[in-house]
């Protein structure tokens, strides 16, 4: 076989390099994926460490007060829990039995009359469980424990994450200046003013992007809270904040924010003898709407179109980095597909001034 011509051999060169750094980043994803949060945090924090210096801050000391500030932030968020969990735990005591009793009562009749025959008493019920129990018990007990196992490693994975990534992130702020005039150095000279332009353009995306995530959060935050209210939700106000807060985590915080309410709803709602259905259509409603306007018209004007983004790009990428990354790839996926963005920008101008695009026209 003949061997391919040097220059060939020089031009795919860089290229299979690029591919096996590819595959050696893919392969160790997981030891990777805390250094790549933790310097996503960095960035986000470094303008506000940068100004501190700027008014005779050590840097040291302006990248602790910064990474407490966010420490605050998301334990305000945490703290939002409390009167929502002290009020709801004693509810639930007293009243989901009786609650799950009465709604078993109006489903059972209807059940029926589609020809199933099931347990209308209280006692025929604690039958029909004990049975259960006696059948299955081991088989449960066995995926019960396997589900326990594979939870509470994620829970501890997720632990160490939330201890190491701030550690991690410090480090990054602490050197964050000599850290990227090293790499900076590492370029030829003819790549650096693109590189720095490139890295600009980025930056200010970032910064829309940011501003865009907040002003989300901070509209619907106050669309939840109105919106429970409206329906007569003792808890409108700190579940509404909690979970207009919370969808900068997508699809969690979301998530959470409805079963608290719709929770909270029924166990209220129960304990006056209002019927189910005004906390059922109210949580519906709600939420509801708000995952339309979140979904599609304040994500993607708010955030996507700030990013460069179409309504599709967000939805895609939020989908395939969840599903290259999970919980985290959801987390980093809008900030990590508008650099994508910026790069192949740039890529196509390149290739449309290049001379074999304009050998082709």
């Amino acid at each position: 076989m003949a061997t391919p011509p040097r220059s060939t051999r020089s031009a795919l060169t860089p290229w299979l390099l690029a591919l096996g750094a590819m595959a050696a980043v893919w392969w160790h994803v997981g030891v990777i994926l805390p250094f790549l949060l933790s310097l996503v945090l960095a960035y986000a924090l470094e303008p506000a460490v940068a100004r501190l210096v700027r008014w005779r801050w050590p840097r040291s000391l302006a990248a602790v007060a910064c990474l407490a500030l966010l420490l605050l932030v998301v334990s305000t968020l945490l703290i939002l829990l409390v009167p929502i969990v002290s009020q709801l735990v004693p509810m639930m005591r007293a009243q989901l039995p009786d609650l799950l009793v009465g709604l078993w009562a109006q489903v059972t009749p209807r059940l029926s009359t589609l020809g199933l025959d099931l347990p209308t008493s209280v006692a025929e019920i604690k039958a029909e469980l004990a049975t259960l129990l006696q059948t299955h018990a081991a088989e449960w007990g066995a995926a019960l424990w396997r589900s326990a196992l594979a939870g509470g490693g994620s829970l501890m994975s997720l632990a160490g994450f939330a201890l190491l990534v701030p550690m991690l992130a410090f480090y990054w702020l602490l050197d964050w200046d000599r850290l990227t005039s090293g790499a900076r150095e590492l370029l030829p000279l003819r790549w650096r003013e693109p590189t720095h332009a490139l890295l600009a353009e980025v930056d200010a995306l970032m910064g829309q992007y940011l501003r865009g995530q907040a002003l989300l959060m901070l509209i619907l935050a106050v669309y939840y809270s109105v919106g429970l209210s409206l329906f007569g939700f003792n808890l409108a106000l700190p579940i509404g904040v909690f979970t207009g807060l919370a969808v900068c985590i997508p699809y969690l915080g979301f998530g959470l924010g409805l079963v608290l309410a719709l929770v909270a709803g029924l166990l209220q709602f129960a304990a006056a003898d209002a019927g189910l259905m005004q906390p059922l259509l109210g949580v519906a409603l709600v939420y509801g709407l708000g995952q339309v306007l979140e979904s599609f018209l304040l994500t993607p004007r708010l955030v996507g179109e700030r990013i460069g983004l179409h309504p599709l790009g967000v939805i895609f990428s939020l989908m395939l980095f969840g599903q290259w990354l999970g919980f985290w790839g959801i987390l980093i996926a809008l900030p990590c597909a508008a650099c994508l963005t910026v790069l192949g920008r740039q890529l196509l101008l390149r290739w449309r001034g290049s001379p074999a695009f304009l050998r082709a026209q």
